[in-house]
């Protein structure tokens, strides 16, 4: 007795710490909800989780055997006593067991149930009438903790059992031990695997609402730092460049303030696109601007492009390569020459970048490898591509970043043809 009270007093706490948890949970998620003004009812709301105690009132059940008891209707009451105290003792055990999987699944549970079959059986087929009763009840166990596949064999199994002891009793009687033990069962087992499956899939899609908001934020990111990193960079030279020929020719300056005019309005056009989602790189242009920001830097720009057309994602990977590359070269290298060579095959096309300067930014300098937090981010987006990005020192001087992609699925003539216009 001091044994099942001490269980049952435990079991208690727990419910009512899970409770107080559940409830501590709710408030804060009211709480955000309202900070960001929607805290209006929501339909995934499932309350706390399932636990023992849903399923301690169909102990009821046992109350027919409980009564014959106390009317002095079962002989050795005593014996009949101790076993119903044995069996509501060992059900509590179990059923609390049941909504925790490692418990669930453990030796000690088995055994439990293992004791609670021999216990019913027992006491069904020496008393019978209401002790019958216990079958069902022992199926609500057996249903809550076994869960699978195999709760069909294991339910008719058991059905099967209470079947055959009833008919021992009660003959034909015994008919709804049967369905009722295997209804119990079945039921049991359906709705608490129906309701772990629900929270699952309910936890599983805030995990991957997390994981998207995650990669949203680092795509944002990415593009923030290699857009406003270049077009900066595009400014302050060309602003140096206007401010050492406004002396000299102001028409050559006033160029120059005109280049960064449209530079500064194709940087707004690019970061309302990064923000939507949309933008789409184009090698081409990127080539264009390369040109412009080394020519205005006092830096010979070299292109040299070979090799067939490239889908527009590897359009897209290599201009934030060439934009990256460039921006560091224009920014650090004090290179004279800058060499920017595209080839291609049918499978592989590579991107090379080679300055003769004599130094790399700060982000890379004596770091082996990659370095620098645009060239980590290209080469992650290279890498999810198939692709692979590499930097360095050159062979004798200067700074060479490497970029090779596998050639994708070109579009179709139409849609080159609207995506040109």
């Amino acid at each position: 007795m001091t044994t099942w009270r001490k269980r049952a007093v435990h079991a208690w706490r727990s419910w009512q710490k899970a409770r107080d948890e559940w409830k501590a949970e709710k408030e804060r998620v009211k709480a955000a909800r309202k900070e960001c003004g929607d805290d209006g009812p929501r339909a995934e709301e499932l309350g706390p989780p399932p636990n023992g105690f849903a399923m301690l009132p169909w102990l009821l059940m046992g109350l027919g055997a409980f009564s014959n008891l106390i009317n002095g209707e079962t002989p050795n009451p005593w014996i009949g006593g101790i076993a119903l105290l044995t069996f509501n003792s060992l059900y509590i055990y179990v059923v609390f067991r049941a909504f925790d999987k490692e418990k669930r699944e453990s030796r000690s549970t088995l055994v439990a149930l293992i004791l609670m079959t021999l216990l019913t059986c027992g006491l069904a087929g020496g008393y019978g009438g209401n002790w019958l009763a216990f079958f069902p009840l022992l199926g609500l166990a057996v249903g809550a903790i076994t869960r699978g596949r195999n709760i069909g064999k294991v339910g008719i199994g058991l059905s099967v059992l209470g079947g055959a002891v009833g008919a021992l009793r009660e003959g034909w009687d015994a008919v709804s031990v049967f369905y009722g033990t295997f209804l119990s069962t079945m039921v049991t087992a359906a709705i608490l695997s129906l309701s772990e499956t629900v929270r699952e899939l309910r936890d599983a899609r805030e995990e991957l609402a997390r994981q998207a908001v995650e990669k949203e934020r680092l795509r944002f990111s990415r593009d923030l730092h290699d857009l406003l990193g270049h077009t900066l960079s595009v400014i302050v030279v060309k602003s140096e460049a206007a401010r050492r020929l406004a002396p000299r020719s102001m028409d050559a300056a006033l160029e120059q303030v005109t280049d960064i005019e449209a530079v500064g309005r194709q940087a707004l056009t690019e970061i309302r696109e990064a923000v939507t989602g949309y933008r789409e790189g184009s090698l081409a242009t990127e080539l264009d601007r390369a040109r412009s920001a080394l020519t205005a830097a006092g830096i010979e720009p070299v292109v040299r492009q070979s090799g067939p057309p490239l889908s527009a994602q590897n359009e897209a990977l290599l201009g934030w390569v060439v934009r990256e590359a460039v921006t560091n070269a224009v920014r650090y290298s004090s290179a004279t020459t800058c060499t920017i060579t595209v080839d291609g095959t049918g499978e592989r096309v590579r991107l090379r970048v080679t300055d003769d300067g004599v130094g790399v930014a700060d982000a890379v300098r004596g770091t082996p490898g990659i370095g620098g937090t645009g060239l980590k981010g290209l080469k992650e987006r290279l890498a999810t591509a198939g692709g692979s990005l590499d930097a360095g020192p050159g062979a004798l001087r200067g700074f060479t970043v490497r970029a090779e992609l596998p050639v994708g699925e070109l579009e179709s003539a139409p849609d080159t043809q609207l995506a040109a216009t």
